[in-house]
């Protein structure tokens, strides 16, 4: 097995250098100087250029055709699939093009801050251009006279394609509408009102992430615009956002990146620094940030635990009653956010992306009309207009730095979530009494058992179906936010 041996080695210090790169995205979106830009620019283009290379080296052909994959555990046999897989994916992709990609993605990321601080599209159109130029490019090298959608899908969902995501979305729809229609003719709760100051916001968000099982001695807390989770292993460090006038914002932020990290935390410790060692896809990760923020963290049980901490940290917090509380943190309203919105209408912000951005990879959309396609977009789906660019079409980091086919793994997230959850309910049956106590133990511990501890080493699918024990699909997450929302907004 020297092949073997040689190949793993070979691929750890691969998955070391991917980590360093990582950590400078980390440090670009929580403490880098602003006029250091262009510079990490070629930084990241510099490191990408040696990642690029290493992956598509010809020792790995080698070392793949001496292995005899029949004779390998379970663990081994998937080692070489990510690595195969990762090889003959790479070697598609021009070492120029992806430099390219590299740099220009990390200078349209800060282009696209400025734009949407300043409300101004026009602003951002032109390095928004070259992003879907560049990755069209790379789309059409991977589908290689496939369909460029599915290809760039792969990064995200392996074996995933766009027709089976319509078909998902197509079946989530029409009872979403129909349930928000009906929660929103109903009374709203009583919004919270009020300032809550910063300190105390991620004093309460320290907690939270504790609770949930975040492993500070692995990883830390910053402030970012939009947040995210960076890293796996021994270094998986997370963001979030504070809102003087909305403490949910940090809150959930907080529990979801928290989802994120603790997956990453959670993977058996064998596989650090190899393929098995991180996330499966986007869709599992989601699913992980999903059922800890939403069935566990907006449950009745655990916001009663929530509403005490709350009362404890703000003298002027002006909800009275813990089913008010609750009330208040499952209200569905009108909005503009993706990231704020609500359990129902959640997948719809999700479903409108990913319509505009296969018609931008197709060619049908021209980034010159894509404010104009989403806003009417947005109108036609919500019944209401967008008032500011922030609010719309600059409102998400994601296609400035080229992620394109991630945004349907927000709402796959959620379909997975629902699967898993109600497995998890089945399998314990006093979770509401142990959430009741801010004790997520039980509940995280049984994610890290069926799910977390395995990283990548079954598909996407396998992964979920073995750890819910059914076939994936939308219906135990309509079933889950039917009977939630009925029952909360009495209709």
């Amino acid at each position: 097995m020297n092949a073997l041996n040689d190949l793993m080695a070979f691929q750890k210090d691969t998955e070391a250098l991917a980590q360093v790169a990582g950590r400078l995205g980390w440090d670009q979106e929580t403490m880098m100087p602003a006029g250091a830009a262009p510079q990490r620019g070629d930084e990241m283009a510099a490191m990408e250029k040696v990642l690029h290379a290493r992956r598509i080296d010809p020792k790995i052909a080698k070392w793949l055709d001496a292995i005899d994959v029949s004779a390998l555990d379970i663990a081994g046999q998937a080692q070489v699939r990510e690595i195969r897989r990762s090889y003959e994916r790479t070697s598609k992709i021009p070492a120029d093009l992806a430099a390219a990609i590299a740099r220009v993605t990390s200078m349209s990321q800060g282009t696209w801050a400025k734009a949407r601080a300043a409300e101004d599209v026009a602003a951002f159109l032109p390095a928004l251009e070259e992003v879907v130029r560049l990755k069209r490019e790379e789309g059409q090298a991977l589908a290689q006279g496939g369909d460029v959608y599915d290809a760039m899908l792969d990064d995200y969902e392996p074996d995933m394609t766009a027709v089976r995501l319509a078909e998902i979305f197509d079946a989530m729809r029409p009872r979403l509408v129909d349930l928000r229609a009906k929660v929103l003719d109903a009374q709203a709760p009583r919004a919270l009102t009020g300032l809550y100051p910063e300190k105390a916001q991620l004093e309460v968000s320290d907690k939270l992430a504790r609770a949930f099982g975040y492993d500070f001695n692995n990883g830390r807390i910053d402030k970012a615009v939009h947040p995210f989770s960076s890293g796996s292993g021994q270094d998986v460090r997370i963001t979030t956002r504070v809102s003087t006038d909305d403490p949910f914002n940090c809150f959930y932020s907080t529990i979801h990146e928290v989802g994120h990290a603790c997956y990453e935390q959670g993977i058996d410790n064998a596989y650090l620094l190899s393929p098995l060692g991180r996330g499966v896809s986007m869709g599992v990760h989601e699913s992980q940030s999903r059922i800890y923020e939403n069935q566990l963290g907006r449950s009745r049980a655990f916001t009663g635990w929530l509403f005490d901490l709350m009362c404890d940290h703000f003298d002027e917090f002006d909800v009275s009653s813990e089913e008010d509380f609750y009330k208040t943190v499952n209200s569905v309203n009108k909005g503009y956010i993706r990231t704020e919105a609500d359990e129902i209408q959640y997948n719809l912000h999700v479903m409108l992306r990913f319509d505009l951005e296969r018609a931008l990879m197709s060619g049908d959309l021209a980034v010159a009309d894509l404010e104009a396609a989403w806003n009417d977009r947005f109108e036609a789906d919500f019944g209401y207009a967008v008032d500011k660019p922030s609010n719309g079409v600059l409102q998400d980091v994601h296609w400035s730095v080229g992620l394109f086919g991630y945004f349907p793994t927000y709402a796959l997230g959620n379909v997975y979530a629902g699967c898993l959850h109600e497995a998890l309910r089945k399998d314990v049956t006093d979770l509401d009494a142990q959430l009741r106590d801010g004790n997520t133990s039980v509940a995280t511990g049984w994610l890290r058992d069926k799910l977390q501890q395995h990283g990548a080493l079954r598909s996407p699918h396998e992964t979920i179906a073995l750890a819910s024990g059914m076939e994936p699909g939308p219906e135990p997450m309509l079933n889950y936010l039917e009977k939630k929302f009925s029952e909360l907004y009495d209709v």
